[in-house]
C-alpha cells in the first residue's frame, strides 16, 4: 500500500516518516474492500506491531470503534457435557472433581475464572452463598446451587492438599495455585472432543450463565449483581428484560437449579 500511496521504494527510513494519516487511508482503502471494523481494529494492531518491531515510531491513531458483542452461548446440556468430559479426561480423582468444580462455579454460579482459582478456604463451610471478591476488589454475594456446592465439597475432600483458611481452595498439580491457563487448555480440548468449536472456553460458560437466566426471565439488575458488573451497561449486552428479587430470580431460573 505504501509503496503505491507514497511512489517509493518502502525502506526503514521511510516507515519512520509514516503519519495518522496515512494510516487513515490506508483503513480507508481497506474499508473500501467491505473490511468490517473489527478486522480493521486488527489489522491496525498488526501494523503498530511490525512498526514496533521495525524499531520505527507508531502514530497514535485511534483504531476503529468495535461493536462489543457476547460470545455465542453453549446449551444447558452442552455447558454439563464440557464440564463431565473435562473432568473425564483428568489424570487423577481429585484433580477431575477440582476441575468439575472450577467450571460448575463458572456455569453455575456465573463467576469468572479468576474469580474461581482466586477463591480461599475461607469460603467454608459451604451454605447457600458464597462471598466473591472480582475486579477492582469489589465484593458480591453469589447463590450457590446443590450441585455446585456437591462438586466443591467433593474435590475438598479427595485434594492431596489441605484447605487452609488463608490458602487457595483450588490447588495445581503440585500444590501451587492453580492457574487459570489449565483451566482454558482442558476446556480447549474438550470442545474440540464434543465438537463445540471456538465457542468453548471458561468465559463463555459464564456468558451462558447470564443469557440463560435471562432467557428464563432474569431482569438485567439482578443479573447485574450476579455477574458483578460495576456498570449495568455492562450488562446490558445480553438483552432488555425485566423480572423479580435477585435470589427468587436465581432460584426459579437457572436451568439447573
Amino acid at each position: 500500500f505504501l509503496q503505491n500511496h507514497w511512489g517509493q521504494e518502502i525502506d526503514a527510513a521511510a516507515l519512520a516518516r509514516l503519519t495518522k494519516a496515512d494510516l487513515r487511508a490506508y483503513l480507508a482503502m481497506r474499508r473500501g474492500e467491505s473490511l468490517s471494523n473489527a478486522s480493521a481494529a486488527r489489522e491496525l494492531s498488526a501494523v503498530r506491531g511490525f512498526l514496533h518491531f521495525v524499531g520505527a515510531p507508531a502514530p497514535a491513531l485511534r483504531g476503529p470503534r468495535v461493536k462489543k458483542g457476547v460470545p455465542r452461548p453453549v446449551s444447558p446440556d452442552e455447558a454439563v457435557a464440557l464440564a463431565e468430559d473435562v473432568a473425564e479426561d483428568a489424570t487423577e480423582p481429585w484433580i477431575a472433581a477440582r476441575d468439575l468444580a472450577v467450571l460448575l462455579l463458572l456455569y453455575g454460579a456465573g463467576l469468572r475464572i479468576g474469580e474461581a482459582v482466586g477463591l480461599t478456604g475461607a469460603v467454608l463451610p459451604l451454605g447457600a452463598t458464597m462471598s466473591v471478591t472480582g475486579k477492582r476488589a469489589k465484593t458480591r454475594i453469589v447463590p450457590l446451587l446443590p450441585q455446585v456446592r456437591a462438586a466443591i465439597e467433593d474435590y475438598v475432600r479427595l485434594s492431596p492438599w489441605p484447605v487452609e483458611r488463608g490458602e487457595m481452595l483450588f490447588r495445581g498439580a503440585k500444590g501451587g495455585p492453580l492457574s487459570p491457563a489449565i483451566i482454558r487448555r482442558s476446556v480447549r480440548a474438550a470442545g474440540a472432543r464434543l465438537g463445540l468449536g471456538e465457542r468453548t472456553t471458561p468465559h463463555a460458560l459464564r456468558h451462558s450463565f447470564a443469557t440463560h437466566l435471562l432467557g428464563r426471565g432474569a431482569d438485567l439488575r439482578s443479573l447485574q449483581e450476579l455477574l458483578g458488573h460495576a456498570s449495568l451497561s455492562s450488562t446490558q449486552i445480553y438483552t432488555q428484560v425485566d423480572a423479580a428479587h435477585l435470589l427468587d430470580v436465581y432460584r426459579n431460573a437457572h436451568p439447573r437449579a
